[in-house]
C-alpha cells in the first residue's frame, strides 16, 4: 500500500513540474528526483544532493531555486555547527507541507471513503481490525530480520526497513531526558487518511512495540500536523524494571483533547513532540 502510493506520489510531483512545458520534461523529472531526495533524507545540503544525483552545483542550485519558488522546498540554517567550527552555518533544504502534499494523490479520498463506510456499517472496532490487518504484512516481513539481531541494533534495522518501504525513517538516541531511542519517519503514505482514522497510526505503533520487544510511545505524527512521525522507544532495562499496567501496549500520545471519533488519541505536549535537529535523534 505504501509503495504504490509513493510511486504515484512521485509521478504527481513530476506531473506538477511538467506543467511548465513538454520541452522541459527531462529537467522536470530531475527536479522531481531532487524533491523526493529532500523528502526522504532532508534536511540536506545542496552538496549532498549533488553527490547523490551526480549533478553540478549550478544544476542543483537551479532545481532548488525552482522548488523554493513553487513552495515545495524551504531553506534553513543547519543547527550542526560542531563540524564546521566558526563561520556561517551550512544551509540545508527541507520539504514543505505543500511539497509533502504533492506526494499524495486521489487514492486517499477512496481509502477514506471506504473506511467511513466500514465504520458506519460495522463500527470503529472493524476499522481498528482493518488497520491491524494492513500492518500485519509489514510485521511478517520485518520479524525474522529483527529477531535475529541483538536488541540494541533492532531500532536501526527497523528504520532501514521502513526507509526501504518509503517511510524515510531514521533512528538514534532520544534528545529528551530519561534516555531511550527515537524513531523518526519523515514520510507517511497514508497521512491524510490517518488524520481521520488514527487507528492506522495506533496499529503501526503496536507492531513497533512487538518487533522491538520493549514499550514505545508515539510523540508526534505527520497526520496531526507535525513535521515528522516520532516514536520514543523505552530502554529495555527500564522496561524490565517498570512493567506497565495491563492494556497499555502501543500507547500513542495522551488522552487529552481526544478527537470526537472513537479510537482517536490526544496530542502530545509541546515538550514531548520536540525533535532534535533534522527531525532525527
Amino acid at each position: 500500500m505504501g509503495n504504490r502510493q509513493q510511486s504515484a506520489g512521485s509521478a504527481a510531483v513530476g506531473a506538477s513540474a511538467a506543467a511548465h512545458g513538454p520541452e522541459r520534461g527531462a529537467e522536470n523529472g530531475t527536479r522531481a528526483r531532487v524533491a523526493r531526495l529532500i523528502l526522504e533524507h532532508g534536511p540536506i545540503t545542496a552538496a549532498m544532493l549533488g553527490e547523490r544525483l551526480g549533478l553540478t552545483p549550478a544544476a542543483i542550485r537551479r532545481h532548488l531555486d525552482n522548488l523554493m519558488n513553487e513552495g515545495m522546498v524551504e531553506a534553513r540554517d543547519s543547527r550542526d555547527r560542531g563540524r564546521r567550527g566558526r563561520g556561517r552555518p551550512a544551509r540545508v533544504f527541507a520539504i514543505t507541507d505543500a511539497g509533502r502534499d504533492a506526494f499524495v494523490h486521489g487514492y486517499d479520498d477512496l481509502a477514506a471513503s471506504a473506511l467511513r463506510f466500514l465504520a458506519e456499517k460495522a463500527g470503529s472496532q472493524a476499522v481498528a481490525e482493518f488497520a491491524r490487518s494492513q500492518v500485519a504484512d509489514l510485521e511478517r516481513r520485518y520479524r525474522p530480520m529483527l529477531a535475529a539481531a541483538p536488541p540494541q541494533q533492532r531500532i536501526r534495522l527497523l528504520a532501514e526497513a521502513l526507509s526501504n518501504d518509503g517511510y524515510a525513517a531514521s533512528a538514534g538516541e532520544a534528545p529528551a531526558p530519561g534516555g531511550g531511542d527515537q524513531l523518526c519517519q519523515h514520510h507517511c503514505p497514508v497521512a491524510h487518511v490517518a488524520t481521520e482514522f488514527p487507528e492506522l497510526c495506533e496499529a503501526e505503533v503496536e507492531v513497533f512495540e512487538r518487533l522491538l520487544g520493549t514499550p514505545v510511545r508515539r510523540l508526534a505524527t505527520i497526520a496531526h500536523g507535525d513535521g515528522v512521525c516520532t516514536t520514543h522507544v523505552t530502554p529495555r532495562d527500564i522496561a524490565a524494571a517498570e512493567p506497565r499496567p495491563a492494556g497499555s501496549p502501543g500507547q500513542s500520545r495522551t488522552d487529552e483533547n481526544t478527537p470526537a471519533r472513537p479510537g482517536a488519541r490526544g496530542r502530545a505536549t509541546p515538550d514531548e513532540g520536540r525533535l532534535s535537529p533534522g527531525g532525527s535523534a
